[in-house]
């Protein structure tokens, strides 16, 4: 959905092999079966002409590869320069997709990719935090406050001292305000659809109160233990991927409704057809494009893949001649990341042509925006 984390595919060279298999590994023979599908996947590699340096940096990642665990799939693209996507997927296809092409083709990685919904997770208590950022990969830091006592002493302080109530109450409030302060300035930096908060009920409390409302708003509490006497990962990793499908279909939803609401009131902030798609791409007027089932479809274009259009007819419109063919599930997504727009698959609206898109402004108010 997110498509930061494909831009480095803007500015690298191609050709490109594109591969999608079932990387499954709950028998006992997954090693065997891997190599058995990789032969597979070689010679259909082979057999579209891949250069053996793009086959070669392919079966490394492959072979070499740390094992998964259960049921998933596998996605990977490489170039000449080596790989540039290899993910997880939660789809394991029954057939391999292999393509060999001028482009990358990523609509296996965004529609079902295990990476796709950024979130930071974050294990607190009243001394500090240790906090990951998960978007394009995982970063992690610890947040310690520094201040001290956070615990009530267990018996009558030494007369002198005062209550120690207060100042434990400061320490806890300035150790949870030191984590609030550097979680806004992560979230407000990322944008991460979730904030995954764990830890025991008053530190998750603490830290929640203390916390912008923008940021607030994106918490989701998990009762899956605490941040030193541990927790358990499988629950852990299990819990937080049921809250991130959940929100995955979610946005699916509030996309399709924001696309019929356009349609309906026939605002012009939507576009669905190759025509009109690709319209809006040149434009720079496409804010989510929603691709579903475009089969074989091609689009042409110029020496730039901005010049888009779905007919020789259209390109000539654009003054440009079509030197390029590619199919439009390729083509598409990579102009829509090529303008910062979001990528999603297609959940229910079953557009013309299989392709459809909400827009951030009409296409023919492009001059008036740029």
């Amino acid at each position: 959905m997110h498509s930061e984390r494909f831009r480095p595919l803007l500015t690298g060279a191609g050709p490109y092999a594109s591969v999608y298999f079932d990387d499954s590994h709950d028998t006992a023979d997954a090693t065997a079966q891997l190599e058995l599908k990789w032969r597979g996947l070689r010679e259909e590699l082979e057999r579209q002409d891949a250069p053996a340096k793009v086959v070669e940096h392919l079966q490394r990642a492959v072979v070499e590869s740390r094992p998964g665990v259960g049921r998933g799939g596998r996605g990977l693209v490489a170039s000449p320069d080596g790989v540039l996507i290899d993910e997880v997927l939660d789809w394991a296809p029954a057939t391999p997709v292999v393509r060999f092409s001028e482009l990358p083709y990523v609509m296996p990685v965004i529609e079902h990719g295990t990476d796709e919904v950024p979130y930071v997770l974050v294990a607190v208590d009243h001394n500090g935090a240790d906090i990951e950022v998960h978007s394009g990969g995982v970063n992690t830091e610890t947040v310690e406050g520094g201040a001290y006592p956070v615990h009530k002493a267990g018996g009558p302080e030494t007369s002198g001292y005062g209550d120690p109530q207060p100042r434990t109450e400061e320490a806890r409030r300035t150790n949870i305000r030191a984590v609030a302060d550097r979680l806004t300035t992560i979230v407000d930096d990322c944008a991460p659809d979730l904030v995954f908060v764990v830890g025991e009920v008053q530190s998750r409390s603490d830290l929640v109160a203390a916390l912008p409302k923008r940021v607030a708003a994106r918490v989701v509490q998990l009762h899956t233990g605490a941040r030193h006497t541990g927790f358990d990962e499988l629950e852990l990793a299990d819990s937080v991927a049921t809250h991130l499908a959940a929100r995955h279909h979610e946005r699916l939803g509030e996309i399709e409704e924001q696309f019929r609401t356009a349609v309906g009131q026939g605002s012009g902030l939507a576009a669905e057809g190759l025509p009109g798609v690709c319209a809006a791409l040149r434009a720079g007027a496409v804010e989510t494009l929603i691709v579903g089932d475009v089969g074989a479809a091609t689009v042409l274009a110029g020496d730039n893949l901005s010049t888009l259009a779905p007919n020789a007819e259209v390109l000539s419109e654009q003054g440009a001649a079509p030197t390029h063919t590619f199919r439009a599930d390729e083509a598409l997504p990579m102009v829509a990341i090529s303008i910062d727009a979001d990528v999603v698959g297609d959940d229910g609206i079953s557009p013309a042509d299989g392709v459809a898109a909400v827009l951030r402004y009409p296409p023919r108010k492009a001059a008036e925006v740029s």
